[in-house]
């Protein structure tokens, strides 16, 4: 990555803009007024293309990327062949042969990434889709889940939500490799779900919580190297075979940290310090005697090898305690350049920027070189296309090594770049926690306004380039700002992002929320256009309902599982699968036909009559409440017959419905004239007014039912009726209209006090 060419330094800060596609939404980033969404047309929705092994494969972990620019990796473990280390790899191999996926563990230190880089090299043809390699640095689980899509498929500026990521991914066979993992079991066991054809190889940070009962993932521990593989790497990063004091020293510093690699590449960094000290000292003898001269020639051995070794006996080596907590030994022993970049690196929280950024921050004409010397002291390690120090170091040196005016102008110049024409969402990309760097930094020191110009510029190219959790810390980080300064305007605008991130990020009652308190700071500072963006953005998301379709894959239904159960069932079954789904049904309608016969059989009329669904006597306020009035003829009042019903064969004395008694009926409906129009019921008035001793037999169901018959005396001796009603009440009306039905009952419902015809069958209105 070269640096933008032309006048910059008189430019003015530009804000990045684009379209970006999330999901079913068209989010436009970087307009005046804020960010807006809207549904994304049919026909602009990216086609993602999945990437082949042809392709150009990404570069290996925390090694050069194409889109980032040089990198100085210099000579550290990480480049030189791994030691005691080729049953771990063979091991993990076979592992991930068998589909497994495993989770390294171990201390910090202890060489997990060399072991990571190690066996994605060797695990090239495993699997049909290769090894994808992923950094996990600071990323949240949607942004290594974005990460492990943009690796497979080739959608540029598409980040689709879940359920599209898990459909694209299902197809993918591949090996993937995830370095310095910062995520929760829990998280890690919903990214192997969305991929559930690919075998993960995950590092994940010292101390991460034990796996739960039935993880896919199974931890494997990256233990110490031997006592020989530690003596080898000493003398291979010292550069030269160790003495005998060196190698005690060495088995001493074996014993006490477990063999971990990272404690003997620094021991190697003091060596070297020491060997320039012996360097110094020889130099000055050199000196001194070609200057001075010596009254006697003193006695030297003519190899000058031999008296480098006796002067070497004269600088102590490092104790224990130091070589424990080597970096501020290490920090002083280094180059000017090295130590400026170093202490650039501890102000920005363990980031280092890239190469070329480092010329304009602190002034280094060779940054690769000082780089390379901070990777080849123990210092720095390269991680994810930039920079960082390795464990334990920040927290030494902060303490040590304050910023002094290190980071000043560093807001105005990332400010700057973040939106040159130049500079790929790419480089952005790979800049972002720097970015978060820089913001923390100027926090710290009260540089309010410095943190809301950077996170306004970084803000949108952050959305551009899909680090969407990077995205959201510097919203927060420049609202947080903003507030400390008291610019409502740009509380109004990092508030109206935030709400368009989360509705991005399906969070649509937090985006709510952010779009209203947008829209109030923007209603009382008097600016209509950014009313006008959040009141439409706020009309969106209330009309929502997911109108606006995140376009995810589609639920798997029941009918597709069972189709394609049935597709695995052999022909010679299916072939009579209709026949019997038909059998089922005739047998399921038979037995429900002869339960309703037996119920039928085994009770009265009266019982089934009030369960008649025409007569609507089972709700609440129905004319099981309210009884039916029994109509009589003019100047004929409630006989003593109606009310003289043997009460034993009453259905109130039997218990076995609730209907009112006839009596009841009469003595509260009222009295007919002799013009009124008899009812259309095939039962006579006198059949109303009078209730027979014994219940009527039950009809054979199915069985026709003959019409009325006119009404005589009562069968089965019953008591005597009373006066006998005229003719006009007991006859259907000639003209078919239906009589008055009173409250509660439905046109046309039988009364619940009809009862049988003299010839023993019941009235059609209860058949």
């Amino acid at each position: 990555m070269a640096q933008p060419t032309g006048e910059f330094r008189q430019e003015a800060v530009r804000t990045r803009g684009g379209e970006l596609v999330s999901g079913g939404l068209l989010v436009g980033v970087g307009a005046p007024d804020g960010s807006e969404f809207r549904p994304c047309p049919e026909e602009w929705r990216p086609r993602p293309r999945r990437i082949e092994r042809s392709e150009p494969a990404r570069g290996p972990v925390g090694g050069v990327g194409r889109a980032v620019g040089p990198l100085a990796l210099g000579t550290g473990p990480a480049d030189l062949p791994l030691l005691d280390r080729e049953a771990d790899i063979a091991e993990l191999l076979g592992l991930l042969a068998e589909g497994r996926s495993i989770r390294l563990v171990g201390q910090a230190g202890s060489g997990r990434s060399a072991l990571l880089s190690a066996v994605a090299e060797a695990a090239a043809d495993l699997a049909p889709g290769g090894v994808v390699q992923l950094c996990g640095h600071r990323r949240t689980p949607a942004d290594l889940l974005q990460d492990l899509f943009a690796a497979t498929h080739h959608a540029p500026g598409f980040r689709p939500d879940p359920g599209q990521s898990a459909a694209h991914l299902a197809e993918v066979r591949a090996v993937v490799v995830v370095d310095d993992a910062e995520q929760s079991a829990a998280e890690l066991e919903e990214l192997l779900a969305a991929a559930p054809g690919c075998a993960f190889l995950v590092c994940v940070a010292p101390g991460s919580a034990a796996l739960p009962i039935g993880s896919r993932l199974q931890d494997h521990l990256v233990a110490g190297l031997s006592r020989a593989a530690c003596l080898a790497l000493s003398a291979r990063q010292a550069g030269r075979p160790l003495d005998v004091a060196e190698k005690a020293w060495a088995v001493d510093l074996w014993f006490e940290s477990e063999g971990l690699p990272l404690r003997f590449v620094q021991a190697a960094a003091l060596l070297r310090q020491r060997d320039v000290s012996v360097d110094a000292l020889v130099a000055a003898e050199e000196d001194r005697m070609g200057v001075f001269g010596a009254v006697e020639e003193p006695v030297h051995d003519p190899d000058p090898a031999v008296r480098e070794n006796e002067l070497r006996r004269t600088v102590p080596l490092p104790s224990v305690a130091e070589t424990a907590s080597p970096a501020v030994r290490l920090a002083e022993g280094l180059s000017e350049p090295a130590q400026a970049v170093l202490r650039l690196a501890v102000a920005l929280g363990g980031e280092c920027p890239t190469a070329p950024h480092l010329p304009a921050l602190i002034d280094v004409g060779q940054a690769e070189s000082a780089l390379a010397e901070l990777v080849d002291a123990g210092l720095a390690v390269s991680i994810g296309g930039h920079h960082r120090l390795t464990a334990g170091v920040l927290e030494l040196l902060a303490p040590h090594w304050p910023a002094r005016g290190c980071l000043d102008g560093a807001a105005q110049h990332f400010a700057w770049w973040v939106g040159h024409s130049s500079v790929s969402l790419e480089q952005v990309a790979a800049e972002a926690e720097v970015l978060i760097g820089v913001l923390l930094a100027d926090r710290e020191a009260g540089r309010h306004e410095a943190v809301v110009r950077l996170a306004r510029a970084a803000a949108p190219a952050l959305a551009l380039s899909l680090r969407w959790g990077a995205w959201e810390r510097v919203l927060e980080l420049g609202l947080e700002a903003a507030r400390r300064s008291g610019s409502a305007t740009d509380q109004a605008w990092f508030h109206h992002e935030s709400g368009v991130h989360a509705f991005c990020v399906r969070e649509p009652s937090r985006a709510m929320a952010e779009l209203e308190t947008a829209l109030t700071l923007r209603a009382t500072a008097g600016e209509q256009r950014g009313v006008a963006a959040a009141r439409r953005m706020l009309d969106l998301l209330r009309a929502d309902g997911r109108q606006l379709e995140a376009a995810p894959a589609p639920a798997p239904t029941r009918r597709p599982v069972i189709r394609a159960i049935a597709n695995k069932v052999p022909s010679r079954l299916r072939a009579s699968r209709r026949r019997r789904v038909i059998t089922a049904s005739a047998a399921v309608l038979a037995l429900g036909a002869l339960t309703t016969a037996v119920a039928l059989s085994a009770t009265g009329p009266e019982q089934h009559q009030g369960n008649d669904p025409h007569s609507r006597l089972d709700e609440p306020g129905g004319t099981q409440d309210a009884p039916l009035p029994v109509p009589h003829t003019s100047g004929s009042p409630a006989t003593p017959g109606a009310t003289g019903t043997d009460a034993s064969s009453s259905p109130a004395a039997d218990g076995t419905s609730p209907e009112p008694s006839a009596s009841g009926s009469a003595s509260r409906s009222p009295s007919a004239s002799p013009s009124r129009k008899p009812s259309r019921g095939p039962s006579s008035s006198a059949s109303e007014t009078t209730q027979p001793s014994q219940p009527p037999a039950q009809p054979t169901p199915g069985q026709s039912q003959p019409p009325a018959q006119p009404t005589g005396p009562q069968p089965g001796g019953g008591p005597t009726p009373g006066p006998r009603p005229s003719s006009s009440s007991s006859s259907p009306s000639p003209t078919g209209t239906p009589p008055s039905t009173p409250t509660g009952s439905p046109t046309g419902a039988p009364s619940p006090t009809s009862t049988a015809s003299p010839s023993g069958t019941t009235s059609p209105s209860q058949g």
